[in-house]
């Protein structure tokens, strides 16, 4: 994972409000363990497995997140994606540094091309918050990094595809990038005269919901694009009032707002936390789109929940919540054209 780069910020008079630009809280993360569990109120017995696992996929925890934090309280379920344990450093067979084998599939500089009619485009190697399970926590983003001229060549791939009708843009988190860089790059391939939709894969409206600024309005508004972002929210702990507005000031300038989640021990492996999670969501303006299963990436074993059990926990929330509530559980299996839905697997199937 690439550091997020270091904001200069102007010297101000202590008469001066502390700058809450988004800019300013991304580069404010806390990325150390020590502070980490200081700000969260536990001792420094948990100090050991931290630093262990930091310095395996760093620690980074936006201020806006951590203050949804319950202090003191080991099990948060908002602590737990981002807290490193010594259990990250354990070697567990299965698990491995490029789950999906995405690296097969880049046929330009900072472009991921898997499925059908869409690609995903590696905006940012860089992230808002480091959360423990991600499947690309060893993504070699330094591979990837794409300059403006390299775009360009990116770009002719799709304008000479005419089966292409998405974009994704992804990372790292898309919108960890500047809006001026942002604004160019959608200007781009809103001239894609073939292109018909525009998808965001991020966090960052989640954990600095700032992140959803006029200037970010701006552009995401002035495309022709049918525009989509699917967010990353796991528990209903993670939406306040301030993502609340965020999700508000994106549906009003025509945004469809999706949610997919990944099933984590420890985190929302419950029927009535995933329930809460829907419900939540919907309340803010997002419909369930995915639950994951986790992808077996080194380092993060200790989430798994077995295919048994995510098939019964995601039964029990189809009795329970409407249909249109009730996301799909899927895995991404390498070389497979779209996500594979669990329960359509055969019973014989051995599961993880």
């Amino acid at each position: 994972m690439q550091p997020v780069q270091t904001i200069s910020l102007s010297a101000a008079g202590n008469d001066s409000p502390p700058d809450q630009s988004w800019q300013s809280q991304l580069s404010g993360a806390l990325r150390d363990p020590k502070a980490l569990l200081a700000a969260v109120g536990l001792d420094e017995r948990w100090l050991p497995g931290a630093e262990g696992g930091h310095q395996a996929f760093e620690v980074r925890v936006p201020q806006a997140y951590l203050s949804r934090i319950q202090k003191g309280n080991p099990n948060d379920p908002l602590l737990r994606q981002v807290l490193p344990l010594e259990s990250e450093m354990h070697t567990v067979a299965g698990y491995v540094t490029d789950p999906l084998e995405e690296a097969d599939h880049t046929p330009a500089a900072g472009l991921i091309h898997k499925y059908a009619a869409r690609v995903l485009m590696i905006t940012s190697g860089a992230c808002a918050i480091n959360c423990r399970y991600c499947f690309r926590r060893h993504f070699p983003y330094e591979d990837h990094a794409a300059s403006r001229a390299q775009w360009g060549k990116t770009l002719d791939y799709l304008r000479h595809d005419d089966s292409l009708i998405e974009a994704i843009l992804s990372g790292g988190d898309p919108l960890v990038s500047s809006d001026a860089r942002l604004a160019w790059l959608v200007g781009e391939l809103d001239a894609i005269p073939h292109l018909k939709r525009l998808r965001l894969h991020t966090r960052l409206p989640v954990v600095i919901p700032d992140r959803v600024d006029d200037a970010m309005l701006e552009w995401l508004g002035a495309t022709r694009l049918q525009k989509v972002i699917v967010l990353h929210i796991n528990h209903a702990n993670e939406i306040d009032d301030s993502v609340m507005k965020a999700c508000e000031r994106l549906k009003g300038v025509g945004v469809t707002l999706l949610n997919q989640s990944v099933l984590l021990r420890g985190v929302n492996d419950n029927t009535e936390v995933l329930a809460g999670l829907s419900e939540r969501l919907f309340e803010a303006g997002i419909l369930p789109y995915y639950l994951h299963v986790l992808d077996p990436v080194a380092g993060a074993a200790h989430f798994d929940v077995p295919d048994h059990e995510a098939r019964q926990l995601h039964e029990a929330l189809r009795d329970r919540l409407p249909g249109f509530l009730v996301p799909r559980l899927v895995r991404e299996i390498p070389g497979e054209q779209a996500k594979s839905p669990i329960e359509a697997w055969p019973a014989a199937q051995p599961s993880r």
